[in-house]
């Protein structure tokens, strides 16, 4: 990976006299240093890609991890403000910063990083003689300076600093590739075991419980990402074995206080039983733990029971159920948590989920009954959808309950099996404020779904061109070798549309189309764009013939030869499998 360490660029004292030294050869003898600006993690590096991208998911970051602060007690949330601080440097909001580390450094006086963070801060804004007492105050906790500090002291700060940071890594950004996702998440785990190591007994077996929860949910999510290689099996074993053991750590506390961290450990049981099918042999950490005899829905139910009156937790555990695809279940826990806290402006996150649960159910049942499996879907759940949403907007509006709701009046407008077909022009003018609104925040103008959906709008409303633009608009905003064609299968078809109203001068409409298959090629891989040409080739036969006379009467035969080429490979391929057959001996 790319070595991409920022330093702290101020001074500090020696240990002997009255001469100083630069911070980063202190560096070089110590065996961690605190902070976060330091880190080995793509936050700190230049982006990879349009600075405008890195923003939208740095930004989309900060939003979700306010949500999870509430979830953290004890000394873990100060991991997770440190992160929110981190966050808000890189997005210019240097005063938000200032003020969380500052609050930090305020109600946990020995905590490393909150310091250390905030003499980067300073330095930034160059107030060298604040950013100065900052790295006074790291090097007097550290135990730098002989006999301030007791050697126990600074074991345990050492050990916290490093399990704040271990926190960090699985949030950071631009983790595009699985491979980039799992060296994160190893690194994380590697931080909290030298935690582990620098802490011992010296942490409380509480905080210490804390630590391994977070370490079995990374090796849980590691588990996810080797499954699908080669050797799963093999490779995933050490990650099972281990992340279930940490859960039966977690579990051994008795305390109330961590009553909800109890119940999602259960949960996660559940889960790690479930997928013991998918082994030729059980592994051994379920017959070490004690769990041989025992049965995913039990440890599920055993969960909910535990946070049965807990609302915060009740959602915590319907999102869990949500993305392991258990919709039922997570409707009952959501239900569940508005019988504990109905009101909207303080149990959000629960009329949020179900909404959201709604949707995906429509969206599945929809797709299935595009394929000819199953009837029309019912579009009840799109009202119950937009009930919920609409409590959560008279609360807490914000971009992404703006973005949901004009989906719910999106698929209200459009007929349930043509999405082509507008059947009610009212829902499409909602779901269009609806965006309107969700514009208004910040950095909203960089997500390709806000675009694509109102450029769907528009393109029902007969606004070809606006629409084609925002598809344009939303095919920018993807990064390069992205394997999300929705923007570009939707622009092909507006421009195509385009074309067919053409009349006698197609050749606006044309010299777009010429430009877009360009653009998709310089953006997605080349078998993509191959693939999407066949589809709209496929699904558009007669406009698509008529489009390449065109193109052939204007001696633009680039795209012409692209879309014969499609035509021809698959042509092509279906002669040679049927030559195959027929030569088969078998």
């Amino acid at each position: 990976m790319t070595q991409c360490v920022k330093q702290v660029g101020v001074e500090q004292k020696a240990m002997e006299g009255d001469s100083t030294e630069d911070i980063e050869s202190l560096m070089e003898d110590m065996d961690y240093i605190p902070g976060h600006f330091h880190l080995e993690l793509n936050l700190n590096c230049d982006p990879t890609g349009p600075l405008k991208l890195r923003l939208r998911d740095t930004y989309l970051k900060q939003e979700s991890l306010r949500g999870e602060l509430e979830a953290e007690a004890g000394c873990l949330q100060y991991a997770v403000r440190n992160l929110l601080g981190l966050l808000a440097f890189h997005l210019e909001q240097l005063d938000m910063a200032e003020e969380i580390f500052r609050s930090i450094c305020k109600e946990d006086p020995g905590n490393l990083n909150a310091w250390a963070n905030l003499g980067y801060v300073y330095d930034k804004l160059k107030r060298e003689v604040d950013s100065g007492e900052c790295v006074e105050k790291v090097s007097h906790l550290m135990g730098l300076e002989a006999g301030e500090a007791s050697q126990e002291e600074t074991r345990i700060l050492a050990a916290r600093c490093l399990a704040e940071q271990a926190y960090v890594y699985p949030y950071d950004v631009e983790l595009d590739s699985e491979e980039d996702l799992r060296e994160r998440l190893t690194a994380a785990l590697t931080l909290y075991n030298r935690a582990l190591d620098y802490g011992g007994n010296l942490i409380p077996l509480e905080e210490k419980r804390s630590w391994y929860f977070k370490m079995a949910t990374i090796y849980i999510r590691l588990d996810d990402i080797v499954k699908t290689k080669d050797d799963s099996e093999y490779s995933r074993l050490s990650h099972y074995n281990k992340g279930l053991k940490l859960l039966k750590e977690t579990l051994e506390s008795e305390k109330t206080q961590n009553k909800g961290q109890h119940a999602l450990a259960w949960c996660y049981v559940g889960l790690m039983l479930e997928r013991k099918e998918e082994f030729s042999t059980v592994p051994m950490s379920i017959h070490d733990c004690g769990f041989s005899a025992s049965d995913p829905l039990s440890c599920y139910g055993t969960a909910i029971n535990l946070a049965s009156d807990n609302a915060f937790t009740l959602n915590l555990l319907a999102k869990i159920f949500f993305l392991l695809g258990k919709h039922e279940m997570a409707t009952g826990i959501c239900n569940m948590a508005l019988n504990v806290l109905p009101d909207p402006e303080l149990n959000w996150q629960a009329y949020c989920t179900r909404a959201k649960i709604s949707m995906m159910l429509y969206i599945r049942d929809l797709e299935i009954a595009k394929q000819g499996h199953g009837g029309i879907p019912d579009r009840q759940k799109l009202t119950e959808a937009r009930k919920d949403l609409d409590k959560v907007l008279s609360v807490r509006p914000c971009l992404r309950t703006h973005l949901e709701m004009a989906q719910v009046y999106y698929y209200m407008g459009v007929d349930a099996l043509q999405e082509s077909l507008l059947v009610d022009e009212g829902a499409v003018n909602c779901a269009l404020v609806s965006l309107s609104h969700a514009l208004q925040f910040e950095l909203s103008d960089s997500l390709p779904d806000l675009h694509i959906l109102r450029g769907r709008c528009l393109l029902l409303k007969g606004e070809e061109q606006n629409a084609a633009d925002c598809f344009k608009q939303a095919m920018e905003l993807e990064r390069p070798g992205s394997t999300d064609t929705t923007a570009l299968r939707c622009l092909l078809q507006a421009l195509l549309a385009l074309f067919m109203q053409g009349g006698s001068d197609p050749t606006h409409a044309t010299t777009q189309l010429e430009q877009c298959v360009q653009k998709a090629e310089e953006r997605y891989p080349a078998d993509l764009v191959r693939a999407e040409l066949r589809c709209l080739y496929r699904t558009h036969t007669d406009e698509v013939t008529e489009l390449s006379r065109a193109l052939i009467r204007t001696g633009r035969l680039s795209l012409v030869r692209r879309l014969l080429d499609t035509v021809v490979s698959k042509q092509l391929g279906n002669k040679k499998r049927q030559l195959t057959k027929s030569f088969s001996i078998t």
